[in-house]
């Protein structure tokens, strides 16, 4: 390493892992010289490496790494992106050569233009460039917002494209009922990937883009990663074709389907239907919500195509043999499945709430729902009123959950989940001293993160929220606060500094 004498005692760098195309094509040439599975592209290859448990796997995949960013950092005060980019490399710490520094839109333009130009000649794949202010203390200045700093954009280069046919056009069915049109299309290399199935969203879709049975097509994936119909090439189309129209009964269940006023899907509208049933229960198992390890959709897929199982409810009353007799089901299979089960009897509130599927209610809200009811029956036969009274509910999420557990159905079936042995927790606060607090948190933070800082205020019994309105208790306040803090001080909401938060919570 070069100036060895002068390095930081502390350095915590970020950085993008790849694979290079050389060592892609080697590594696959090993994969069949062993007659093992060939790998599809090095985006997916890189990113599947990373999240291996097994360090020994890993170890074999040629990893590599563009460094860029800088964490924690002690003995040595970098002013610039530029000077961290152009000092690492001294340090023996891979930094992409094709980074550049100037001033202006048209350098900006001019350094895209080159991205794209650059994409086919460099030895691993970019699907864009990023662009960032230089120094620091004007990316401090600008502060960021809740999943992006002000300070950098990426420019996403043009979707790469190819041509192919539409061979037939099917019909998906989601757990909500919506009837989704997918084309089936001949198998064709995008981007490295080869496509064969692209999403046609809706009828108005469809009809915009006049997309037909037996079509020539351009295709992209859309941000390089979903694969989508970019417009029918009319000049070869077959003649006779027929405009397609999605049919108003469902092609899984041939009941009925209805396109609701308002609505831009067409949906089926029996909800015994058998692929309504196994994403609801695919939904409900997976590790955002049950997290029942092991119940993957080709287990939900012979478990209610058996009648073994028609709702989440039925889950809790699978036995050992039942699992044992599937397909391709050995015995240790079938008791780690049950073990499984058995061991998510006892599960956070939040999580059964989520897993129950109501319309516009995701994980975040469950959360908000399950903390401010704790009552799994309490939130049953809550009122409109009493909704839109917990911060970050709406009218029609109100609406959406009171007409959930109206059904009789939906309250049949979480019955049977609570008599099956089905038990809620709670997160027990280390205190209450913030018990029907409500706290918003503006500008860039230095002493926490925001998530950091909601954790804590959670554990204490008091609740984070975004906005300001009346019903906010604390705004504290970072550097450089936005528009909340002038809302905030004409509602008289008391105002914090990130000491004077600190200092709540110590004096309790």
């Amino acid at each position: 390493l070069k100036h060895t004498n002068h390095i930081p005692s502390l350095l915590e760098l970020r950085g993008e892992v790849y694979i290079d195309f050389d060592d892609f094509t080697k590594l696959n040439r090993r994969q069949i010289e062993k007659k093992e599975k060939v790998f599809s592209n090095p985006r997916n290859l890189a990113a599947g490496s990373l999240r291996q448990l097994d360090p020994n796997i890993v170890l074999r995949r040629p990893l590599k790494i563009f460094c860029y960013g800088l964490g924690s950092c002690k003995g040595w005060d970098f002013k610039t992106q530029a000077q961290l980019l152009q000092t690492l490399p001294n340090w023996g710490i891979p930094v992409n050569k094709e980074i550049k520094s100037g001033v202006g839109v048209e350098f900006l333009i001019d350094y895209y233009e080159k991205g794209e130009r650059l994409r086919d000649r460099l030895p691993y794949d970019i699907d864009g460039v990023v662009f960032k202010v230089n120094s620091y203390f004007d990316q401090k200045k600008l502060g960021e917002r809740s999943k992006s700093p002000r300070w950098a954009i990426a420019g996403k280069l043009r979707a790469q494209q190819a041509t192919t046919t539409v061979e037939n056009i099917i019909i998906s069915v989601g757990r909500t009922g919506a009837l989704t049109p997918v084309a089936k299309l001949t198998p064709v290399v995008v981007g490295g990937v080869t496509v064969s199935n692209a999403t046609l969203h809706n009828q108005d879709e469809i009809d915009k883009k006049d997309i037909r049975v037996g079509d020539t097509v351009l295709i992209q994936r859309a941000g390089d990663v979903i694969p989508e119909v970019v417009k029918v090439v009319k000049e070869k189309r077959k003649s006779g074709s027929k405009k397609y129209i999605i049919p108003n009964e469902c092609p899984v269940c041939n009941a009925g389907a209805f396109r609701h006023k308002g609505e831009a899907v067409v949906r089926c509208i029996n909800s015994s239907c058998a692929s309504q049933v196994k994403g609801r229960i695919e939904h409900f198992v997976s590790k955002s919500c049950m997290d029942i390890d092991g119940f993957g959709p080709q287990l939900i897929e012979q478990l209610v195509d058996q009648k073994l199982i028609m709702n989440i409810s039925d889950i809790y009353s699978i036995n050992k043999d039942q699992l044992s007799a599937l397909d391709r089901m050995a015995e240790k299979s079938a008791e780690n499945i049950y073990n499984s089960i058995k061991k998510r009897k006892t599960v956070p509130l939040w999580r059964f709430i989520h897993g129950l599927g109501i319309k516009n209610v995701g994980e975040n809200t469950s959360k908000i729902l399950a903390n401010h009811f704790q009552l799994l029956d309490s939130l049953m036969i809550a009122n409109e009123q009493e909704l839109i009274a917990v911060n970050e509910i709406g009218e029609i999420t109100a609406k959406m959950i009171i007409l959930f557990f109206s059904s009789d159905n939906n309250k049949q079936i979480i019955k049977k989940c609570i008599e099956s042995g089905l038990e809620f927790t709670l997160p027990v606060p280390q205190k209450q001293l913030l018990l029907n607090q409500s706290f918003v948190f503006t500008g860039t933070l230095t002493q926490f993160s925001r998530s950091e800082a909601k954790k804590l205020v959670e554990s204490y019994g008091g609740k984070c929220t975004s906005s300001i309105s009346a019903k906010v208790s604390y705004l504290v306040v970072g550097n450089n606060p936005g528009s909340k803090l002038a809302k905030a001080q004409s509602l008289q909401i008391s105002i914090l500094t990130e000491k004077d938060f600190q200092d709540l919570i110590k004096s309790q």
